[in-house]
């Protein structure tokens, strides 16, 4: 495995002030005001702090197009640039993982505030790159709390891979007095097709019938979802 060369650099002294600069700026006004490339730099040097990484933020910009893109792209096609290496890696893939936790442990802190938009944000980060469809389903309690989180299974959402049946067994399980599904969409777009509305109907119809209520369904698309509370669907189906 090669070596990081910065392991062996020691950053001048006007680096070394530039950083310091970034950090003061960063405390004082969060990242409102920094350019996407100096965004890139903070992270980088949080595995080599006392490397001059400005250029190599440009680089993988313009390598990457996006700050969204770096931090999305895979570790091995990461360590393929020059300059590159684990240490780096390290720094942005760890903000990725902590903003995740930090919006679970949010989401599992306080009773569910019927918003979609917190179930997007909560879930939005382990299903945005998801090349097949997953479906999850959300149970929570009578004071609306999330008890459990699960994914019912991978593949093509339709009404046979479904099952209204073992959903409800899990409920009865877990002591769930409602429900929210929640499924992606590898292609980005959204918008729900003929399958995931009479999935939605079925699955509202059999908790009704086991005296669950079904909150929402949301389907995640690239960047933005498809609430059927939302929409007035759920309220329809019931």
């Amino acid at each position: 495995m090669r070596q990081d060369s910065q392991d062996a650099k020691t950053a001048p002294a006007p680096a070394a002030g530039h950083r310091r600069r970034l950090r003061e700026k960063f405390l004082k006004g969060g990242l409102g005001g920094f350019l996407d490339y100096e965004v890139l730099e903070i992270l980088l040097t949080l595995g080599t702090p006392r490397r001059d990484c400005r250029e190599l933020a440009r680089r993988l910009l313009r390598e990457y197009k996006s700050l969204r893109s770096v931090l999305e792209a895979d570790a091995l096609e990461l360590v393929k640039l020059q300059g590159l290496g684990p240490h780096n890696i390290f720094g942005l893939k760890l903000v990725r993982e902590v903003s995740g936790r930090f919006l679970r442990e949010k989401m599992l802190s306080k009773p569910y505030g019927r918003s979609s938009k917190e179930v997007f944000d909560f879930l939005y980060l382990s299903l945005r790159d998801a090349k097949k469809e997953k479906f999850k389903v959300l149970f929570l309690d009578a004071k609306n709390r999330i008890i459990e989180e699960k994914t019912l299974f991978e593949g093509t959402v339709d009404s046979s891979a479904v099952y209204p049946r073992e959903i409800m067994k899990d409920a009865l399980r877990y002591d769930a007095s409602s429900l929210i599904f929640v499924h992606n969409h590898p292609s980005g777009d959204p918008e729900p097709s003929a399958s995931d509305k009479k999935i939605t109907k079925d699955l509202v119809l059999a908790a009704r019938v086991m005296q669950l209520s079904v909150l929402d369904h949301i389907i995640i698309g690239d960047d933005r979802y498809f609430s059927f509370a939302d929409h007035g669907l759920i309220e329809d189906f019931d």
